[in-house]
């Protein structure tokens, strides 16, 4: 999640939202990861796990959605992924200069 903190940091700025969620986990467990970890971006929590599943088809961390400022979804991606390329940060800032919705 490093990774992940940096880009949330160095771009929210321009506009950039990161929303971690955890599901089917406690809560007080995942609020005391994320403090431990550093974790920037805040953490949703889906208990039953019914919201990440059933509504997005999430159902083995990590999974990571690019959404535009319109709404829509870019990419999908399952498992992990390198998010120091410097081609990932290309794209945020491309989507990035898209007006907003």
């Amino acid at each position: 999640m490093p990774p992940v903190n940096r880009l949330y940091s160095e771009l929210r700025s321009k506009g950039l939202e990161v929303r971690l969620v955890s599901f089917r986990e406690d809560a007080a467990m995942v609020k005391r990861t994320a403090a431990e970890r550093g974790y920037a971006a805040p953490v949703l929590i889906d208990r039953s796990g019914d919201v990440t599943g059933i509504s997005y088809g999430v159902f083995g961390p990590p999974t990571a959605y690019v959404i535009d400022r319109q709404g829509r979804l870019v990419a999908r991606m399952v498992g992990d992924r390198d998010w120091t390329k410097p081609a990932v940060k290309s794209l945020l800032l491309e989507l990035l200069k898209q007006p907003a919705k």
